[in-house]
Formats: C-alpha cells, structure tokens, sequence
C-alpha cells in the first residue's frame, strides 16, 4: 500500500482504444494518471459490424472514458510528440510523465463524440437497409464479418465480397479460410478472391452503381465498404525519441516486460507492439493487465527481476459469422458453426469487456 500523504508517480497513457482504456482504468487509482485520446469514448471494436446492422448495439459497445476512467485527468487531443520528460499533443500541450504507456494501436479516422459515432452507425445501417446489392471490399475479418452479419439480417440482399488474396481470413490457417468460403457460399454471398475493386472508375448504369474489378469483372451495387487493413498508428512517432525504436513494419520493438527496448520507464501494449502474435482485442487487453502489474512494482520501487513477463498468445482465433455461427482456429482444431458461434458471436463478449471495466454488463 502506498503511504499516506505519499505524492503518485505521473503516468501518461496514450490510446484510448482496448488496450490503452483497459490500462487506464486498472491503474487510475495507483498513479497520477494522464489518458490522452483524440476521442471522448473506448469502442468495443469487434462489435461494430454489428452495430452496423443493429444501431442499437452501439449503446453497450461504445462507451464514454469517464464512465469507467473516474479518477484522473483525460486529455481529448492527439499525440504528436515525445521528449525525455514531456507528451506533447496537437492542442499545445505539454504533459509531463515519470512513466509513459503507448497504446495507439491502429489509426481509425473516427468523430470525437460517442453520440457522433452513434450516427455514423445509424447512417450505415440506413445505407445497408435502402441496397439491394451490397459490394465488400477486403476478405480479411472485418469484411467476412460484415458479410456475416448482413447475409444473416438481410438475407434478401445480395452480397458480393472481393478480396485480393487467394484465400479469406489469411492470418489464420487455410482450414479456417476454405470452411468460412463453403459457410458464406452456403448464405448467398458471392466471393471473388484474387482481384481487387478500383474505386476510382465506378460508373453508372439506370440508378446502380458499376465497380471494376483488376480481372476485368464489373459488379453491380448500391453501396460498398471499404474493409482492407488500416495503418498502424505509429507514424507520429518517427519523429520522436523513440524513432529507432520502431521496426520496419512500424512496430514499437518491446521486451519481454512490454517496456520499449532500451527504455526503463516507456512501455507499449497492442497492436503496436512486436509482440509475434495475431494481433487481437482479447491478447491487447492481457498486455494492459501485465503492464499494469510491471508498473505497480516500478512506481513502488519494485525489483526489476520480480517484473512479470508476457508470454505470445497461441493461434486461436475466433471470426463471428452472423448471430449464431462463428469459425474457430484453436491449436489443434478447427471448428465453424454453432458451437463456436456460441463462444462469441451471440454477444460477442461485450458483456464481458464492459464488467472488465467495471460497468453494468448489459
């Protein structure tokens, strides 16, 4: 326990997202905590295609950093800069840290305010309910999830997903990939993989649109979504000092405690780490609570060799597909249906996340 009277060390979390808000929360009452984010709320971020198609869900997914981040100081600005001592953000400030924590993940151009980013789901669930043909663009979860929860919701609608590569779902195993093609096949969804849409020369044809493939397909649609991969969010960082700490994907280079290489008091958790794992909310949120307990022992004047150590997540991989069914990669097996679908995709553990953050499940 800390002594009366005794003055918190400042720690400055950068990221709101899974990793940084799960940070945040757990040590807000054991340090003199700074939470920089650009916006106002955490997002459950696996649970946005279905609030795509049910709006309403958003009201549990998305959720207001004060309402689980109660004790401390939240900056809504970005981060643009790192010194030895200081975080300097893009409404010039500069906010001192003894510890930092980076946890910007990937970069998502997303609104400010939870109650804009409620709109934006309810105009994308208004632009999948007015089409009658729907284009996808990008077979990796986020788009085989998409044509998941649409083909289950809408099943009148037509689906077409395009992806570039040879096989869906290329992080994890090809198993996984053939079963999911054989399950969306199965709900109407046409697949075209090895091609990719130019969506520079969409033409017009009595009302719809027409969008060109590389394989010289034209594909009839109302609307699309754009769900290929988005840029890690650590370009900010190359001119800071930790600029020689990133790898050549961009990766902030950690040790086996999460702290940056050759830094004693900067640690990074996520996706923005090098950790060799498939990056993924449930593993993000295991590098929050082990650089919780690392930073305890540090700002308690801990032993550096009683530190915790964090070990790589295995390869196990769920892909929700619609409300019922899901494909499971586990180490030795791989599953597609209901039961793995009753792991994750009946709530797709929103309940859980949100009690992890100390608020009311549902």
């Amino acid at each position: 326990m800390e002594e009366m009277g005794a003055e918190k060390r400042r720690l400055v979390v950068i990221g709101g997202g899974i990793a940084g808000s799960m940070l945040a929360k757990s040590l807000q009452f054991h340090a003199d905590v700074t939470f920089i984010d650009p916006k106002e709320y955490f997002e459950i971020t696996w649970a946005n295609l279905r609030t795509m198609v049910e709006p309403s869900f958003g009201e549990r997914s998305v959720i207001n950093h004060r309402d689980y981040f109660t004790n401390g100081c939240i900056v809504t600005s970005t981060a643009i800069g790192i010194t030895e001592t200081e975080v300097l953000t893009a409404d010039d400030r500069s906010i001192p840290y003894d510890y930092l924590v980076i946890a910007t993940g990937h970069s998502d151009p997303v609104p400010k305010t939870r109650m804009e980013r409620l709109k934006e789901y309810q105009a994308e669930n208004e632009k999948i309910k007015s089409a009658q043909y729907v284009l996808i663009v990008g077979g990796g979860p986020t788009g085989v999830e998409l044509a998941g929860e649409i083909s289950f919701d809408f099943p009148e609608k037509h689906v077409t997903l395009v992806h570039s590569g040879s096989r869906l779902l290329e992080f994890i195993g090809p198993k996984a990939s053939a079963k999911t093609l054989q399950w969306l096949t199965s709900k109407r969804v046409e697949v075209k993989l090895e091609q990719k849409v130019d969506l520079n020369s969409i033409t017009d044809s009595n009302g719809s649109k027409i969008y060109h493939t590389t394989a010289g397909e034209s594909i009839k649609a109302d609307c699309h979504f754009l769900c290929t991969g988005k840029p890690l969010g650590s370009e900010w960082l190359k001119d800071t000092i930790l600029k020689n700490n990133l790898d050549g994907q961009g990766r902030l280079m950690v040790d086996e405690y999460l702290r940056v290489k050759g830094r004693k008091n900067i640690l990074a958790i996520g996706d923005i780490t090098d950790v060799p794992e498939i990056k993924q909310g449930y593993l993000a949120q295991k590098h929050a609570l082990v650089a919780a307990e690392n930073l305890k022992l540090l700002m308690a004047g801990g032993k550096e060799r009683k530190m915790s150590t964090y070990k790589p997540g295995s390869s196990t991989a769920i892909v929700s597909l619609g409300r019922r069914d899901a494909v499971a990669q586990f180490p030795y097996t791989t599953l597609i249906g209901i039961f793995p679908g009753m792991i994750k995709s009946r709530d797709l553990f929103v309940g859980k996340t949100r009690k992890q953050r100390g608020l009311q499940p549902r």
